[in-house]
Protein backbone atom coordinates (compact mmCIF):
# COMPACT_ATOMS: atom_id res chain seq x y z
CA UNK A 1 0.00 0.00 0.00
CA UNK A 2 1.97 3.01 -0.84
CA UNK A 3 -0.49 5.33 0.72
CA UNK A 4 -0.06 3.65 4.47
CA UNK A 5 -0.04 6.51 7.02
CA UNK A 6 0.97 3.83 9.36
CA UNK A 7 2.74 0.23 8.74
CA UNK A 8 4.04 -2.18 10.73
CA UNK A 9 6.60 -5.18 9.85
CA UNK A 10 7.20 -7.54 11.76
CA UNK A 11 6.74 -5.94 15.03
CA UNK A 12 7.53 -8.44 17.94
CA UNK A 13 7.27 -7.52 21.92
CA UNK A 14 8.11 -10.14 24.44
CA UNK A 15 8.39 -9.75 28.24
CA UNK A 16 10.94 -11.43 30.48
CA UNK A 17 9.29 -13.84 32.93
CA UNK A 18 11.33 -16.30 35.55
CA UNK A 19 10.30 -19.37 32.76
CA UNK A 20 11.44 -17.32 29.75
CA UNK A 21 10.30 -15.13 27.20
CA UNK A 22 6.67 -14.28 27.10
CA UNK A 23 5.46 -14.07 23.37
CA UNK A 24 2.61 -11.03 23.62
CA UNK A 25 3.28 -10.15 20.44
CA UNK A 26 4.94 -11.98 17.67
CA UNK A 27 6.07 -11.09 13.92
CA UNK A 28 2.82 -8.75 13.25
CA UNK A 29 2.82 -6.35 9.99
CA UNK A 30 0.05 -4.72 8.56
CA UNK A 31 -1.05 -1.00 7.02
CA UNK A 32 -3.86 1.66 7.47
CA UNK A 33 -4.35 4.37 5.12
CA UNK A 34 -5.63 7.56 5.47
CA UNK A 35 -8.63 7.61 6.66
CA UNK A 36 -9.47 3.65 7.13
CA UNK A 37 -10.12 1.72 10.46
CA UNK A 38 -8.17 -1.17 11.33
CA UNK A 39 -10.51 -3.19 13.50
CA UNK A 40 -7.86 -5.60 16.05
CA UNK A 41 -10.29 -8.42 17.38
CA UNK A 42 -9.50 -11.72 19.76
CA UNK A 43 -9.89 -12.83 22.66
CA UNK A 44 -8.71 -11.65 26.01
CA UNK A 45 -5.19 -12.09 26.73
CA UNK A 46 -3.88 -11.84 22.94
CA UNK A 47 -1.98 -9.39 22.67
CA UNK A 48 -4.29 -6.59 20.69
CA UNK A 49 -3.50 -3.68 23.39
CA UNK A 50 -0.07 -4.63 23.87
CA UNK A 51 0.30 -3.70 20.28
CA UNK A 52 -1.74 -0.85 20.20
CA UNK A 53 0.79 0.33 22.94
CA UNK A 54 3.62 -0.76 20.84
CA UNK A 55 2.83 0.72 17.82
CA UNK A 56 2.41 4.62 19.89
CA UNK A 57 5.75 3.71 21.37
CA UNK A 58 4.42 3.71 25.21
CA UNK A 59 5.70 -0.06 25.18
CA UNK A 60 8.91 -0.50 23.29
CA UNK A 61 9.34 -3.42 20.50
CA UNK A 62 11.39 -6.03 20.89
CA UNK A 63 11.81 -5.97 16.95
CA UNK A 64 10.63 -4.80 13.80
CA UNK A 65 9.47 -1.27 12.26
CA UNK A 66 6.88 1.19 12.64
CA UNK A 67 6.58 3.62 9.93
CA UNK A 68 4.73 6.50 9.96
CA UNK A 69 4.25 8.23 6.68
CA UNK A 70 7.29 6.06 5.58
CA UNK A 71 9.32 6.90 8.48
CA UNK A 72 10.71 3.95 11.11
CA UNK A 73 9.77 5.88 14.46
CA UNK A 74 11.16 2.95 16.65
CA UNK A 75 14.84 5.20 15.54
CA UNK A 76 12.91 8.27 16.40
CA UNK A 77 14.53 10.14 20.02
CA UNK A 78 12.63 10.96 22.79
CA UNK A 79 12.31 14.43 21.23
CA UNK A 80 11.25 13.29 17.98
CA UNK A 81 8.53 11.65 19.27
CA UNK A 82 7.21 14.02 21.28
CA UNK A 83 6.29 15.62 17.48
CA UNK A 84 4.98 12.02 16.46
CA UNK A 85 3.02 12.19 18.76
CA UNK A 86 0.71 15.13 17.95
CA UNK A 87 -0.08 12.63 14.74
CA UNK A 88 -0.51 9.78 16.72
CA UNK A 89 -2.85 9.50 19.82
CA UNK A 90 -4.77 6.67 22.10
CA UNK A 91 -8.09 6.51 23.66
CA UNK A 92 -7.68 4.11 26.47
CA UNK A 93 -9.89 1.52 27.49
CA UNK A 94 -11.27 2.16 30.97
CA UNK A 95 -12.69 6.07 30.84
CA UNK A 96 -12.03 6.36 34.78
CA UNK A 97 -8.46 5.04 35.83
CA UNK A 98 -6.77 6.85 32.43
CA UNK A 99 -8.55 9.97 33.20
CA UNK A 100 -6.42 12.22 36.38
CA UNK A 101 -9.07 12.38 39.05
CA UNK A 102 -7.29 15.96 40.12
CA UNK A 103 -7.87 18.05 37.45
CA UNK A 104 -10.79 19.23 36.08
CA UNK A 105 -12.18 18.24 32.71
CA UNK A 106 -11.05 21.13 31.04
CA UNK A 107 -7.70 20.76 32.42
CA UNK A 108 -7.36 17.55 31.20
CA UNK A 109 -8.67 18.20 28.04
CA UNK A 110 -5.47 21.71 28.13
CA UNK A 111 -2.68 19.01 29.31
CA UNK A 112 -1.84 17.99 25.85
CA UNK A 113 -2.09 21.32 24.53
CA UNK A 114 0.17 22.32 26.92
CA UNK A 115 2.86 19.77 27.28
CA UNK A 116 3.09 19.77 23.31
CA UNK A 117 2.90 23.52 23.14
CA UNK A 118 0.44 23.57 20.24
CA UNK A 119 -1.25 26.75 21.58
CA UNK A 120 0.56 29.32 23.76
CA UNK A 121 -1.47 31.85 25.20
CA UNK A 122 -4.31 30.71 28.06
CA UNK A 123 -7.37 32.18 26.33
CA UNK A 124 -6.37 30.65 23.02
CA UNK A 125 -6.17 27.16 24.98
CA UNK A 126 -9.33 27.33 27.10
CA UNK A 127 -11.28 28.35 23.44
CA UNK A 128 -9.53 24.93 22.07
CA UNK A 129 -10.85 23.29 24.83
CA UNK A 130 -14.14 24.20 24.62
CA UNK A 131 -14.69 23.54 21.28
CA UNK A 132 -13.19 20.07 21.65
CA UNK A 133 -15.85 19.79 24.41
CA UNK A 134 -18.58 21.18 21.99
CA UNK A 135 -17.46 18.72 19.43
CA UNK A 136 -17.74 15.31 22.10
CA UNK A 137 -20.79 16.31 23.15
CA UNK A 138 -19.91 17.72 26.38
CA UNK A 139 -22.08 20.96 27.48
CA UNK A 140 -19.96 23.81 29.14
CA UNK A 141 -21.39 22.76 32.64
CA UNK A 142 -19.06 20.73 32.46
CA UNK A 143 -15.95 22.43 32.49
CA UNK A 144 -14.86 22.88 36.20
CA UNK A 145 -16.28 19.27 37.10
CA UNK A 146 -14.28 16.13 37.84
CA UNK A 147 -13.70 12.98 36.63
CA UNK A 148 -15.71 11.25 39.64
CA UNK A 149 -18.54 13.15 38.88
CA UNK A 150 -19.25 12.02 35.53
CA UNK A 151 -21.00 8.75 34.04
CA UNK A 152 -18.57 6.47 31.87
CA UNK A 153 -20.24 7.40 28.25
CA UNK A 154 -18.99 11.03 29.67
CA UNK A 155 -15.85 10.24 30.71
CA UNK A 156 -15.17 8.57 27.63
CA UNK A 157 -16.36 11.35 25.39
CA UNK A 158 -13.46 13.40 27.94
CA UNK A 159 -10.83 10.71 26.82
CA UNK A 160 -11.75 11.55 23.10
CA UNK A 161 -11.76 15.19 23.36
CA UNK A 162 -7.99 14.48 24.99
CA UNK A 163 -6.91 12.75 22.27
CA UNK A 164 -8.49 14.65 19.70
CA UNK A 165 -6.43 18.06 21.74
CA UNK A 166 -3.53 17.83 19.19
CA UNK A 167 -5.35 17.45 16.01
CA UNK A 168 -3.57 13.99 15.64
CA UNK A 169 -4.45 11.87 12.16
CA UNK A 170 -3.96 8.74 13.96
CA UNK A 171 -6.17 7.36 17.11
CA UNK A 172 -5.70 3.68 18.49
CA UNK A 173 -8.86 2.92 19.96
CA UNK A 174 -8.44 0.55 22.99
CA UNK A 175 -11.87 -1.34 23.63
CA UNK A 176 -12.97 2.39 23.73
CA UNK A 177 -16.80 1.37 24.52
CA UNK A 178 -16.51 -2.21 26.00
CA UNK A 179 -17.02 -0.77 29.61
CA UNK A 180 -20.19 0.94 28.69
CA UNK A 181 -23.98 0.74 28.36
CA UNK A 182 -25.33 -0.83 24.94
CA UNK A 183 -27.21 3.01 24.15
CA UNK A 184 -23.90 4.65 24.74
CA UNK A 185 -21.37 2.46 23.24
CA UNK A 186 -23.66 3.28 19.24
CA UNK A 187 -23.06 7.03 20.58
CA UNK A 188 -18.88 7.09 21.15
CA UNK A 189 -19.07 5.12 18.07
CA UNK A 190 -21.33 7.30 15.78
CA UNK A 191 -18.97 10.24 16.82
CA UNK A 192 -15.90 8.32 16.30
CA UNK A 193 -17.53 7.73 12.93
CA UNK A 194 -18.38 11.48 12.64
CA UNK A 195 -15.02 12.67 13.39
CA UNK A 196 -13.45 10.70 11.07
CA UNK A 197 -15.44 11.65 8.19
CA UNK A 198 -14.94 15.29 9.19
CA UNK A 199 -11.22 14.93 9.42
CA UNK A 200 -9.72 12.39 7.82
CA UNK A 201 -8.57 10.54 10.69
CA UNK A 202 -7.26 6.68 10.79
CA UNK A 203 -8.12 4.30 13.81
CA UNK A 204 -6.81 0.91 15.05
CA UNK A 205 -9.83 0.04 16.69
CA UNK A 206 -8.99 -2.81 19.17
CA UNK A 207 -12.01 -4.71 20.77
CA UNK A 208 -13.27 -8.43 21.75
CA UNK A 209 -17.03 -7.15 20.35
CA UNK A 210 -17.08 -8.43 16.60
CA UNK A 211 -20.65 -6.68 16.20
CA UNK A 212 -18.91 -3.47 17.65
CA UNK A 213 -15.69 -3.99 14.64
CA UNK A 214 -18.24 -4.61 11.86
CA UNK A 215 -20.00 -1.21 12.72
CA UNK A 216 -16.58 0.72 12.42
CA UNK A 217 -14.07 -0.84 10.81
CA UNK A 218 -12.51 -1.08 7.01
CA UNK A 219 -10.51 -4.10 6.94
CA UNK A 220 -10.20 -6.35 10.29
CA UNK A 221 -7.01 -8.00 11.51
CA UNK A 222 -8.05 -11.54 13.68
CA UNK A 223 -5.06 -12.27 16.73
CA UNK A 224 -5.09 -15.45 18.67
CA UNK A 225 -1.75 -15.70 21.10
CA UNK A 226 0.49 -12.83 19.50
CA UNK A 227 -0.04 -14.20 16.33
CA UNK A 228 -2.14 -12.83 13.00
CA UNK A 229 -4.63 -15.60 12.48
CA UNK A 230 -6.65 -13.79 9.57
CA UNK A 231 -6.77 -10.37 8.16
CA UNK A 232 -9.12 -9.67 4.88
CA UNK A 233 -11.52 -6.30 4.33
CA UNK A 234 -14.71 -5.97 6.76
CA UNK A 235 -17.62 -7.50 3.95
CA UNK A 236 -15.19 -10.32 2.98
CA UNK A 237 -14.41 -11.65 6.33
CA UNK A 238 -17.59 -11.67 7.50
CA UNK A 239 -18.96 -13.38 4.52
CA UNK A 240 -16.28 -15.99 4.37
CA UNK A 241 -13.83 -17.07 7.48
CA UNK A 242 -11.22 -18.98 6.22
CA UNK A 243 -9.42 -19.58 9.67
CA UNK A 244 -11.04 -22.10 12.12
CA UNK A 245 -10.69 -19.54 14.83
CA UNK A 246 -12.21 -16.94 13.46
CA UNK A 247 -15.32 -18.96 12.44
CA UNK A 248 -15.54 -19.95 16.30
CA UNK A 249 -15.18 -16.14 16.77
CA UNK A 250 -18.19 -15.05 14.64
CA UNK A 251 -20.25 -18.42 15.13
CA UNK A 252 -20.76 -17.05 19.12
CA UNK A 253 -22.14 -14.05 17.94
CA UNK A 254 -25.68 -13.49 19.79
CA UNK A 255 -28.35 -13.10 17.49
CA UNK A 256 -32.04 -12.20 17.53
CA UNK A 257 -33.00 -14.05 14.35
CA UNK A 258 -34.98 -16.47 14.76
CA UNK A 259 -34.38 -17.80 11.29
CA UNK A 260 -30.07 -18.32 12.17
CA UNK A 261 -31.01 -20.17 15.51
CA UNK A 262 -30.20 -23.35 13.73
CA UNK A 263 -26.95 -22.03 12.51
CA UNK A 264 -23.98 -24.34 12.53
CA UNK A 265 -21.64 -23.54 15.89
CA UNK A 266 -18.12 -23.86 16.28
CA UNK A 267 -17.35 -24.33 19.98
CA UNK A 268 -13.77 -24.23 21.12
CA UNK A 269 -12.67 -26.90 23.37
CA UNK A 270 -8.80 -27.81 24.90
CA UNK A 271 -6.72 -25.73 26.48
CA UNK A 272 -4.94 -22.59 25.56
CA UNK A 273 -1.23 -23.29 24.71
CA UNK A 274 1.69 -21.29 26.70
CA UNK A 275 3.05 -17.76 25.60
CA UNK A 276 5.84 -18.39 27.26
CA UNK A 277 8.88 -20.11 24.46
CA UNK A 278 5.96 -21.50 22.48
CA UNK A 279 6.51 -24.06 20.01
CA UNK A 280 6.76 -22.78 16.52
CA UNK A 281 3.66 -24.54 14.99
CA UNK A 282 -0.22 -23.16 15.18
CA UNK A 283 -0.97 -21.79 18.52
CA UNK A 284 -4.44 -22.87 18.04
CA UNK A 285 -3.85 -26.20 17.19
CA UNK A 286 -4.54 -27.52 20.67
CA UNK A 287 -7.83 -26.20 20.18
CA UNK A 288 -8.96 -26.73 16.52
CA UNK A 289 -10.61 -29.57 15.55
CA UNK A 290 -9.11 -29.64 12.40
CA UNK A 291 -4.66 -29.90 13.49
CA UNK A 292 -2.98 -32.18 12.23
CA UNK A 293 0.54 -32.95 11.97
CA UNK A 294 1.58 -30.01 9.30
CA UNK A 295 0.06 -27.61 12.20
CA UNK A 296 3.62 -27.85 13.82
CA UNK A 297 5.16 -26.08 11.65
CA UNK A 298 5.21 -22.92 11.42
CA UNK A 299 2.56 -21.06 9.53
CA UNK A 300 2.26 -18.19 7.41
CA UNK A 301 -0.35 -15.66 6.05
CA UNK A 302 -1.34 -16.86 2.94
CA UNK A 303 -3.57 -14.70 0.56
CA UNK A 304 -6.54 -16.94 0.16
CA UNK A 305 -8.91 -14.14 -2.26
CA UNK A 306 -7.98 -10.90 -3.07
CA UNK A 307 -7.16 -8.86 0.24
CA UNK A 308 -7.54 -12.12 2.43
CA UNK A 309 -5.19 -13.94 4.30
CA UNK A 310 -5.20 -16.67 6.98
CA UNK A 311 -2.26 -18.49 8.97
CA UNK A 312 -3.97 -22.24 7.98
CA UNK A 313 -2.50 -25.79 6.76
CA UNK A 314 -6.37 -25.16 5.30
CA UNK A 315 -5.83 -22.60 3.31
CA UNK A 316 -2.58 -24.14 1.42
CA UNK A 317 -3.17 -25.28 -1.91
Amino acid sequence: MANALVEAKHVKKYFKTPAGLLHAVDDVSFQIAPGETLGVVGESGCGKSTLGRTILRLLEATEGEVLYNGENILNYSKKEMKKVHLNMQMIFQDPFTSLNPRLSISSIIAEPIKVCGTLKSNREIQEKVRQLMDVCGLPDRYVNTYPHELDGGRRQRVGLARALAVDPKFIVCDEPVSALDVSIQAQILNLLMDLQEQHGLSYMFITHDLCVVRHISTNIMVMYMGKVVEYAPKDELFRHQAHPYTRALLSAIPTTDLSRRDRERHPLTGEVANPINPAPGCRFAPRCPYACDKCKEPQELREVAPGHYAACVLCQS
